[in-house]
C-alpha cells in the first residue's frame, strides 16, 4: 500500500503543498473521491506545468477503504492519490462521510470554492448527484469552467424524449464552458454536436504507467512465473478479461464466444477472468458446460499486482454490451504490448483498436466476438504486433492530458 498523505478537512486548505506558481493563479478541480486515473494527471499539472492545482473532494473512501458493489469487493488503491497537489476534502469517511459516488454530497462546497479564489475550474462529468450540485456552484461563481469527462452518445440507447431533454441540458451546460476537453473521438463528436468548436481542446484519457512493469524486459521476467502460476503451458493462448463481472461489461459473452471456437483453437485456450462481481457463480456454471475450457478466477487486483497477468495474456477482451464510456483497461493492456478485442459499445474502440494492428472490433454478441477473436490470433505473440500496440496508446498518456488541461488553462486565464 503507498504511503496516504496527510490531507485536511475543508475548510482549512493546505497551501504549502502548492509548490510553482502565484497562488491566485489556481486551477479548482471538483471531484467526489480522488481517483486513480485523474490524480497523477493533477501531479503533472503542478510539478511539471507549473500550475498549482487544488482538488475539493466531496469524500476520502477511495484512499481509506470501501466496498464497490459492483466489483462485489472491498479494498482502498494502493497507489497514491493525494501527493504533489493539494487535496482538500468536504467530508471524511472517519466523520460519517460518503463511502461510495452515488452517495457523495456537495454541503460547503461553494464556500471552499470562494476560500480557494480559482483563476479556473475543472468539472469531470456531470453524474452523479454531486456533479450537479458542482455545476451549480461553479457557475455562481462566476469563474472560467472548463470539462473534462467521459462524454459520449454512445454509451447506452436512449428514446426520443430522453435524448431530446439531454441534449437540451446540455447545450445549455456546455454554454457556459470557456473550454470542452474531450478525452477521445466519441467526445469529440459529442462536444461537437452540442457546442461550438473552437472551445475544443484534446486532452486524451489515460492510466498511470508509473505503477507498470511493461516493456519487453519485463515482459521475458514476468510472464514465464505467471504462466506457471496460472497453470498454463508456453503454447496455450490466453484470453484475459479484466474488469468488474457485471452484466454491461458482457464476461459471459466471453464464455458463450469461446464456445463458438472450432474444437481445435477452444482447445488451447484459457480464459482468464481478472476481478469480482454478480455474475462470478454464472460464469462457473457456463464454462462447466464447455468440454476441456480452462478457466481462471483471480479476483480483484490492486494496480501494482497488473503487470504480471497483463504479460501473461495473448489477448485482451472487453466485450461491453452498453455504458463502456472508455475502457481504460484497453489502455492498460495496450501499454503491456497485449492486442485487443472489444465490441463496438467500447468507447475507446475507434481511438486505441486499429483491426488487424492493435485488434479487433466486434458487436456486443456471442458470433461477433467469436469472429473477432479468431481475426485477432494471428497478432498474438509477435514483437512487433507488441510495439505496435504500446506505440497506439503512446499518445494517450498523463503528461499529455496534463499539457491540454494546460493548454485550455492558460487560455482562459489569459483571455484568449
Amino acid at each position: 500500500m503507498a504511503p496516504v498523505h496527510q490531507t485536511n478537512v475543508y475548510p482549512v486548505l493546505d497551501h504549502t503543498a502548492i509548490s510553482r506558481g502565484d497562488a491566485r493563479n489556481r486551477l479548482v478541480v471538483i471531484e467526489t473521491h480522488p481517483i486513480q486515473y485523474h490524480a497523477p494527471v493533477y501531479r503533472e499539472l503542478q510539478s511539471r506545468l507549473g500550475i498549482p492545482v487544488t482538488a475539493i473532494y466531496a469524500s476520502d473512501f477511495s484512499v481509506a477503504g470501501y466496498r464497490d458493489e459492483e466489483f462485489g469487493a472491498s479494498f482502498r488503491w494502493d497507489t497514491d492519490l493525494l501527493s504533489g497537489y493539494t487535496a482538500s476534502f468536504l467530508s471524511t469517511v472517519a466523520r460519517g462521510g460518503a463511502r461510495s459516488a452515488e452517495h457523495a454530497r456537495a454541503h460547503g462546497l461553494y464556500a471552499a470554492l470562494c476560500a480557494a479564489q480559482p483563476s479556473a475550474i475543472l468539472l469531470t462529468g456531470y453524474s452523479p448527484r454531486f456533479y450537479r450540485s458542482a455545476w451549480i456552484a461553479a457557475l455562481r461563481l462566476r469563474s472560467p469552467v472548463l470539462i473534462r469527462a467521459e462524454t459520449t452518445d454512445c454509451a447506452r440507447q436512449r428514446c426520443m424524449a430522453q435524448d431530446w431533454l439531454r441534449t437540451l441540458v446540455l447545450r445549455c451546460l456546455y454554454r457556459y464552458c470557456a473550454r470542452l476537453l474531450y478525452v477521445g473521438r466519441q467526445s469529440q463528436d459529442h462536444f461537437s454536436r452540442l457546442s461550438s468548436p473552437p472551445k475544443l481542446v484534446f486532452a486524451p484519457y489515460c492510466v498511470d504507467t508509473s505503477t507498470f512493469q511493461y516493456d519487453e524486459e519485463a515482459r521475458a521476467r514476468l510472464r514465464p512465473a505467471a504462466r506457471k502460476t496460472l497453470g498454463v503451458s508456453a503454447t496455450d493462448t490466453v484470453l484475459l478479461f479484466s474488469g468488474k463481472l457485471s452484466p454491461r461489461k458482457g464476461p459471459d459473452l466471453l464464455v458463450d464466444a469461446v464456445r463458438l471456437l472450432p474444437a481445435e483453437v477452444r482447445r488451447a485456450v484459457t480464459v482468464v477472468f481478472l476481478g469480482s462481481g454478480e455474475l462470478r457463480a454464472k460464469l462457473q456454471e457456463l464454462a462447466s458446460d464447455i468440454p476441456s475450457l480452462n478457466v481462471r478466477f483471480l479476483g480483484f487486483q490492486n494496480q501494482t499486482q497488473l503487470s504480471r497477468y497483463y504479460h501473461a495474456a495473448d489477448m485482451l477482451v472487453l466485450p461491453s454490451r452498453h455504458s463502456e464510456t472508455w475502457g481504460l483497461v484497453v489502455n492498460e493492456a495496450l501499454h503491456h504490448g497485449v492486442p485487443c478485442v472489444v465490441s463496438e459499445a467500447v468507447g475507446c474502440a475507434p481511438d486505441l483498436v486499429e483491426p488487424g494492428v492493435t485488434g479487433e472490433i466486434g458487436a456486443a454478441s456471442a458470433a461477433s466476438l467469436a469472429a473477432a477473436i479468431e481475426r485477432a490470433l494471428p497478432l498474438t505473440g509477435h514483437a512487433e504486433i507488441r510495439e505496435r500496440c504500446r506505440a497506439k496508446c503512446a499518445g494517450y498518456s498523463v503528461e499529455r492530458a496534463a499539457e491540454g488541461i494546460a493548454q485550455a488553462y492558460w487560455a482562459v486565464v489569459n483571455g484568449n
